[in-house]
């Protein structure tokens, strides 16, 4: 890919590995994965594809790569771009408004919503809405997604100028870009909790147990909030003074976390970036 603009979110957005893309619940990567899916931003629109992954002597290769949706509406940033499989089995893929924000409430756009696929690409029967693989919409910029062991869904979300949200996300549900950011009184579905957006931009997010841990961008920590009383929150690795883009849960339970200094954002260092383990009680 070759792209004409120069851009911020321009290029390869987000990627994951999976066992088989006829499994019913897909890992969020595998040591032995024989799929891969991408989000991919390229000139004029998003798009997402799968590529076979194949073990060569040791050296892992990938095929040429099958698109599975495109025409999601691309810009030089506001492109979401994170998907990751739901225990549902379906693949999720946050978009954002792409700079144009009355796309987020136009149900026709694939832009400022969660999208929801069969892993092959078509349309799961039991989507929200009709024929779409609109899942929920009236978002401005996911960059988060996560279930908890009910399969309740979490989102995180770059607000504007006034707040970021964290989202309990319901099919069908309007979280109320651009008519409202973070509280709207009930007018719309509202967030969880919510954040000034000099404090937290947050990323990548991972559950564990009643907790979610959110990677903050221009907050540089971690956030600790327990889904059960979202007024209870820690923050973590403020010290380092580093910019977060992700957080995981090792399949020992352990917290990993990712910085994210390279990206023409941070001032890196000269270890930058770091995959740093969380020492964090229960």
């Amino acid at each position: 890919m070759t792209p004409k603009r120069r851009a911020s979110t321009l290029a390869l957005i987000a990627a994951l590995a999976v066992a088989s893309c006829s499994s019913p619940v897909p890992p969020a990567a595998s040591p032995s994965a024989s799929q891969t899916v991408s989000a991919e931003n390229a000139e004029d629109s998003n798009r997402v594809q799968r590529y076979g992954l194949t073990d060569d002597g040791g050296q892992l290769r990938l095929s040429e790569p099958e698109t599975i949706l495109e025409g999601i509406p691309a810009a030089g940033n506001h492109n979401g771009g994170r998907i990751a499989f739901g225990p549902d089995g379906k693949l999720h893929v946050g978009t954002g408004d792409a700079g144009q924000r009355e796309l987020s409430q136009d149900l026709d756009s694939l832009a400022g919503k969660i999208l929801r696929l069969n892993p092959d690409g078509s349309r799961p029967a039991d989507n929200p809405f009709d024929g779409s693989f609109v899942y929920s919409y009236g978002h401005r910029n996911v960059q988060g997604l996560a279930w908890t062991a009910d399969g309740t869904m979490y989102a995180s979300e770059f607000g504007a100028s006034t707040f970021d949200e964290l989202n309990r996300i319901e099919p069908g549900g309007n979280y109320g870009w651009p008519e409202a950011e973070g509280d709207s009184g009930g007018a719309f579905l509202d967030p969880v909790a919510q954040w000034a957006t000099s404090e937290a931009s947050p990323s990548g997010i991972a559950i564990r147990g009643e907790d979610v841990f959110i990677a903050n961008l221009r907050g540089r920590s971690i956030r600790r909030v327990n889904l059960t009383d979202p007024g209870k929150q820690q923050l973590y690795l403020a010290e380092e003074n580093t910019r977060f883009r992700d957080v995981a849960v090792s399949p020992t339970g352990e917290i990993w976390v990712l910085t994210n200094n390279t990206d023409g954002r941070g001032d890196p260092g000269p270890d930058d970036d770091r995959l740093l383990r969380l020492d964090v009680d229960d």
